[in-house]
């Protein structure tokens, strides 16, 4: 169910398991910190606790299916982290799902500059030992991500998620006006 931004808002007061989902570059990590600030959530970023360990080695698929498996058993945290595949394990007990789906040129925008900020270092999001890297492949995930992800996201918030209400988030500004009418109500 999509719901406005002034809803999301009011929602916020009360949930307590929110997904901040979207392409990479697109704010989810700004945002999702932002919220978990204000609403006392534990923040997650599925990027640090779950798919990377230090060095840019991935996570066993194992290992990384049980730890997320057991932050979302969790009564509160707000997840920052798109991973379509992962969805119907999230979905069945989130509250909110933020879904950040700016224009293309934005999110490369986002991860262009993130790594311009970061370069060579490690972001706070990401584990340890992996600096900020950006490639050809990298980007050309940013570019196509409404093509080959969204439509997955899609199929997993109508097959796991009708009754979890979805706002879409189409710009930073929007982002922002979320967080000031959180403020607002809260």
């Amino acid at each position: 169910m999509t719901i406005t931004i002034e809803e999301a808002a009011e929602r916020l007061k009360t949930a307590e398991r929110v997904l901040v989902i979207g392409c990479s570059g697109s704010g989810k990590s700004t945002l999702a910190l932002r919220l978990a600030g204000r609403l006392a959530l534990p923040y997650v970023s599925m990027d640090r606790e779950i798919f990377w360990l230090p060095g840019w080695q991935t996570r066993p698929r194992a290992e990384a299916l049980a730890r997320l498996q057991g932050i979302v058993a969790g009564e509160r945290w707000i997840i920052d982290g798109t991973s379509p595949g992962t969805l119907p394990l999230r979905l069945p007990r989130t509250h909110l799902v933020l879904w950040l789906r700016p224009p293309h040129l934005m999110s490369l925008y986002g991860v262009i500059s993130r790594w311009l900020r970061y370069r060579g270092r490690s972001r706070p999001e990401m584990a340890d030992d992996c600096p900020e890297k950006i490639d050809r492949e990298f980007l050309a995930y940013v570019w196509n991500f409404e093509k080959t992800e969204s439509p997955e996201i899609e199929e997993n918030l109508a097959a796991f998620g009708p009754e979890v209400p979805v706002c879409v988030l189409k710009s930073r500004r929007e982002n922002n006006r979320l967080l000031a009418r959180l403020a607002a109500v809260h």
